[in-house]
């Protein structure tokens, strides 16, 4: 019984935490694949999984680390730059800004949860999620949302 403990005991994480992690990005990442974006499933945990094990590592480790306030800053950087990767022009098209957008949340999702707020980072993946799913839905059904760099381009005139 004492191997099992220490097998499962994963100090200073948390189950309960990991499992809101899980749930988090799961969301948001069910989102994405479904609608076809770059940023699915597994990449989605995996950015607020990491984020919260560096998160909870920074408010854990106070005598190592004195400002956790400068490791969530060298996350958001880090995450900055994975975003920036997602982002590419196509025919003078810009895209991938959301699924750049989407990493932002995962890592703030991540670290709310780092910082013991796990039902907090799972109630920003369901508002993100209204608001992706929301606008999507609008601009179906509201023209002028449609125009501009958001503008649907038709597949068969070479756009």
């Amino acid at each position: 019984m004492e191997i099992i403990k220490k097998i499962l005991d994963i100090t200073p994480f948390s189950w309960m935490e990991i499992f809101s992690v899980f749930i988090a990005g799961g969301i948001m990442g069910t989102e994405r694949q479904v609608s076809g974006k770059p940023v699915g499933i597994r990449t989605s945990i995996l950015v607020c999984l990491s984020t919260y094990i560096f998160t909870t590592f920074a408010s854990l480790n106070q005598q190592a680390v004195p400002d956790t306030g400068r490791i969530i800053g060298q996350i958001i950087t880090g995450v900055g730059f994975l975003g920036a990767g997602v982002i590419l022009t196509r025919d003078g098209i810009v895209l991938g800004v959301t699924s750049a957008a989407c990493i932002w949340i995962l890592a703030a999702i991540g670290i709310t949860i780092g910082l013991n707020y796990p039902y907090t980072g799972i109630k920003l993946s369901l508002l993100a999620i209204i608001l992706l799913i929301g606008i999507d839905s609008l601009e179906k059904y509201i023209p002028f949302l449609n125009k501009g760099a958001y503008k649907k381009h038709d597949k068969e005139k070479n756009f």
